[in-house]
């Protein structure tokens, strides 16, 4: 999908790695500036190296204090992207206090930190703006060992809808694009039983599971224009699984 957005200024959390990286990598070739943000310093040092101009941000968003500090004086933005996220993968009786906490203080806590802080200066300023979260399709759909992470995207949901409503005067768009397994490293996580990963399959439409490149091109439009009057809405990239 070739988007233009020359001349503006794009956040994207989780950019280190997968969907993030890929992310930050078509936004920056399509024209705009754009602050990655990760916890992995070495990612954001090859990220880089790939796409020079781009203000590497090394921060856990875990961390509500840290985030502030790292994030609090960033400087305006026309666009974000929520994708950063953990996936504990553990059966629900034996999801821990800690595992419940990390999910959602980074799955959705920072969610809501970070467009907080980026909503506020597009209110400031009094300009339009996007932002997209990155949900799963496990908003909808449970998979085994994956209760506190599907929670935490259940939440997103409702979160996305919320903040369109309250941001949507302010000509502040939110949406959300909702993949099925993606074979990045934490889609290949979820996917590594080979019985599993068959049924999977069988159940698609489209028998196969979404390349990286499907969700970056959801990701871009409800970012651009070409989606104006899109707000407070999902995109299913699922070859199809929740028709079956």
């Amino acid at each position: 999908m070739q988007l233009n957005f020359s001349g503006l200024r794009a956040l994207v959390t989780g950019a280190g790695k997968g969907i993030g990286r890929d992310t930050v990598k078509a936004l920056h070739a399509s024209g705009a500036r754009v602050v990655a943000v990760s916890r992995t310093n070495a990612d954001l040092v090859s990220l880089s190296k790939e796409c020079p101009g781009i203000k590497p941000v090394c921060v856990d968003l875990g961390d509500w204090e840290a985030t502030e500090k790292a994030l609090g004086g960033v400087g305006p933005m026309d666009l974000l992207v929520n994708n950063a996220a953990v996936a504990l993968m553990r059966p629900f009786l034996e999801v821990t206090k800690e595992d419940f906490d990390r999910s959602f203080s980074v799955n959705l806590r920072a969610v809501f930190q970070v467009s907080q802080i980026v909503a506020r200066g597009m209110i400031n300023r009094g300009v339009p703006g996007s932002i997209v979260n990155v949900s799963s399709m496990v908003a909808h759909v449970p998979f085994p060992s994956l209760a506190a992470y599907s929670s935490t995207k259940g939440a997103m949901t409702t979160l996305t809808k919320s903040m369109a409503l309250e941001l949507g005067p302010y000509k502040i768009r939110v949406n959300s694009v909702n993949p099925m397994v993606v074979l990045t490293a934490m889609g290949q996580k979820v996917s590594a039983d080979p019985e599993f990963s068959r049924k999977l399959k069988e159940r698609h439409p489209l028998k196969k599971f979404a390349e990286v490149e499907d969700v970056v091109n959801s990701i871009l439009f409800l970012l651009s224009d070409r989606s104006a009057s899109t707000s407070g809405s999902g995109i299913l990239v699922d070859a199809g699984y929740l028709a079956s």
